[in-house]
């Protein structure tokens, strides 16, 4: 097929360090090129890329002081593509809600990955207008704020069979990994390693906006000791810190959408100890890769249990659940209904 991927410009394609979507639109595009597809990447000029890059901005916009206005590079490369857009058998798009107006107008079958939070109030006007956009959720969780969407497809998140994998050595601490931010608990991590006497490893980013939260809560929770901050660390990094750990502590406090540390740690055959909110009980299975906990206590408790999982077992079911190949199996089979093989479903669509 004839696959267009259109990534924000906020980071590169992939990131060089945190960026969650931009990652995972990476691996999808390396899957697909690798299947034999032919595949165009709309990203920044400095991503990386087996795919035909086409770059409307130089570097990624969080890379680059003279930016002041991000929507102009954004809608520059949305005109790009709908100029283009008869290229192309599917238009796939990680932008939001940007495509919704002027590729509705178009004929190029076009679908889009809403890859963040869905439960913002002034969300709800823009869905209720185009119900006609056909929409994927990473997980069955993330779809209800909207019900009213149409969603074409759940496609969990994968990565590279062999891009994490597990490294041999002590697992003589607990981890946290991804964004220092409330709604992700390290203050909760904190807490919970230090009630279970077993050191904390904390590779994480600070967000501008975050760096109240970060000064205020966090820093003097440092003072008791047994807490490292690492910052952030990129996918070389990560096998090792991941590993070395006894597991993985997510103890969120939102509607997470996918969360996609949890298949990291699984990848290096670390179990995951998690808060049961958001997409947490369609990742991890409860007693085979890792806890789902409802609190702080559980996941106490759910330490000292860690023993009865098997490492080896949690690689495993990263492997039969994870990986990028199964992610774009799942991806092109929705291209193809979109693109006409089922024409039921592109007909639904557009007469909706």
């Amino acid at each position: 097929m004839r696959i267009a991927q259109i990534a924000p410009l906020h980071e590169a394609v992939p990131p060089k360090l945190y960026g969650g979507t931009e990652r995972v639109v990476s691996f999808l595009t390396e899957e697909l090129v690798a299947q034999g597809h032919d595949v165009t990447l709309f990203a920044s000029g400095d991503s990386v890329t087996s795919a035909k890059l086409e770059s409307v901005w130089p570097r990624a916009l969080r890379l680059d002081p003279t930016i002041r206005d991000p929507i102009v590079p954004h809608m520059l490369m949305m005109e790009t593509v709908r100029r283009r857009a008869d290229e192309f058998d599917v238009l796939h798009f990680h932008l939001d809600y940007w495509s919704f107006s002027l590729f509705g107008r178009q004929r190029t079958p076009y679908v889009t990955t809403m890859h963040g939070r869905l439960d913002l109030p002034e969300w709800q006007p823009m869905f209720n207008l185009f119900q006609h956009a056909p929409i994927v959720s990473i997980s069955d969780a993330q779809r209800g704020p909207l019900p009213q969407a149409r969603y074409v497809g759940t496609v969990l998140h994968g990565l590279p069979e062999n891009l994490l994998t597990p490294k041999p050595g002590p697992k003589d601490y607990l981890a946290f990994l991804g964004r220092i931010a409330p709604e992700k608990g390290p203050d909760r991590a904190i807490r919970i390693a230090r009630a279970c006497g077993i050191p904390l490893k904390i590779a994480a980013k600070v967000d501008r906006a975050d760096q109240t939260y970060f000064d205020e809560v966090i820093r003097p929770m440092l003072d008791g000791g047994g807490v490292e901050m690492i910052g952030e660390i990129n996918d070389a990094q990560k096998p090792e810190f991941l590993s070395g750990a006894k597991a993985l502590l997510m103890p969120i406090n939102w509607p997470e959408p996918f969360g996609l540390v949890m298949i990291e740690s699984m990848a290096c055959g670390t179990p995951v100890i998690a808060f049961n909110h958001g997409s947490v009980p369609e990742i991890v299975e409860d007693g085979v890769s890792g806890y789902i906990v409802e609190d702080e206590r559980g996941a106490i408790a759910a330490v000292n249990r860690l023993s009865d999982l098997s490492r080896d077992t949690v690689r495993q079911r990263f492997e039969n659940r994870f990986t990028s190949r199964r992610m774009a199996e799942d991806y092109l089979a929705i291209y193809r209904s979109l693109a006409g093989e089922d024409r039921s479903v592109l007909r639904a669509i557009r007469e909706a």
